[in-house]
C-alpha cells in the first residue's frame, strides 16, 4: 500500500477530481502488474488534498479514503473500435467551435477547462467536427505543454488518461446535460511527449437514462492511435458539486 494524494492542480468540477486523472492513478499498479488494458471506476467524488491509500490485492487496486473506497481497477478489454481518426482539418475545426467557450459547466477543470492557462491545464478543447461522415464527433488538435512531462519529455500516465477523459463529455453534450466521469476503459499504446501535436477525438456511442456511452481517443497527426479510451458518463445535478 502506498499513500498519493490528488492535487488541487487535477480538479474536474471545483471540489473534486477530475475523472481522467483519478481514473490514470488508479490504474498505475494493474498495469505494474501486467495489465494493458485497465477499467477504472470511480465510486464517490475523489476528494482533493488529502491523504489517500493506494493498494493492490492480486487483481484489483483500490483508492480508498479511510474506509470509503473511492476508485477502483482491474484488467479490461474494448469490444468496440476506437473513437474515429477524423484528420488534422476538421480537428481544427473543432477546436475552433468548442462550446465550453460558451457555456461551461466546470470552467476550471484539468483538462478542458477554459479558465485554465497552458501549463496549468491541458486545455483540451474538443468540438463538434460537424461532418456527416463523423457523427456525434468532437475533435481538437493539441499540443501536451512541458510542465506535465518528466525529463525524458513524457507525460505520466494519470496526465494522459485525463486528456482522453472529457472529449468524451463533448461528445455526449455536457454543455447542456452536466455529467461526471463514473467509469473508464483506457489504454495508452506509446507515450504522449510534450511538444508533438496530437488529435483528441471523442464519440458518443448511445444513451440510457442517466447513463451516457463514449469514446474517445487520442491521435498522431499521421493517423497513429496513441491512446484510447471508452467511457460512462452519469448526468448530475450540478449544484451538488459546486
Amino acid at each position: 500500500m502506498t499513500t498519493t494524494t490528488v492535487a488541487r492542480q487535477f480538479n474536474g468540477p471545483d471540489s473534486s477530481g477530475n475523472g481522467g486523472y483519478v481514473a490514470g492513478l488508479v490504474s498505475r499498479p494493474v498495469v505494474d502488474h501486467g495489465a494493458t488494458v485497465v477499467t477504472s471506476t470511480l465510486r464517490v467524488p475523489p476528494p482533493l488534498d488529502v491523504p489517500l491509500d493506494l493498494a493492490f490485492d492480486g487483481n484489483r487496486a483500490a483508492l480508498s479514503d479511510g474506509a470509503t473506497v473511492v476508485a477502483e481497477a482491474v484488467a479490461g478489454a474494448f469490444d468496440v473500435d476506437p473513437a474515429p481518426f477524423v484528420g488534422e482539418v476538421l480537428a481544427r475545426k473543432g477546436s475552433e467551435a468548442y462550446e465550453g467557450r460558451v457555456e461551461h459547466p466546470f470552467p476550471h477543470c484539468f483538462t478542458c477547462g477554459t479558465a485554465r492557462t497552458p501549463g496549468d491545464g491541458l486545455l483540451v478543447f474538443s468540438g463538434p467536427v460537424d461532418d456527416p461522415d463523423f457523427p456525434d464527433t468532437v475533435a481538437a488538435t493539441w499540443t501536451p505543454h512541458p510542465a506535465f512531462a518528466d525529463a525524458e519529455g513524457r507525460l505520466g500516465p494519470e496526465v494522459t488518461w485525463a486528456a482522453i477523459d472529457c472529449p468524451g463529455g463533448w461528445a455526449a453534450h455536457i454543455d447542456q446535460t452536466p455529467m461526471v466521469l463514473g467509469r473508464m476503459t483506457g489504454h495508452i499504446l506509446s507515450p504522449v511527449l510534450a511538444g508533438h501535436d496530437y488529435l483528441s477525438v471523442g464519440t458518443l456511442r448511445g444513451v440510457d437514462g442517466r447513463k451516457h456511452r463514449t469514446g474517445t481517443a487520442l491521435y498522431g497527426v499521421d493517423g497513429t492511435l496513441v491512446a484510447r479510451a471508452e467511457q460512462t458518463w452519469i448526468a448530475i445535478d450540478i449544484t451538488d458539486f459546486r
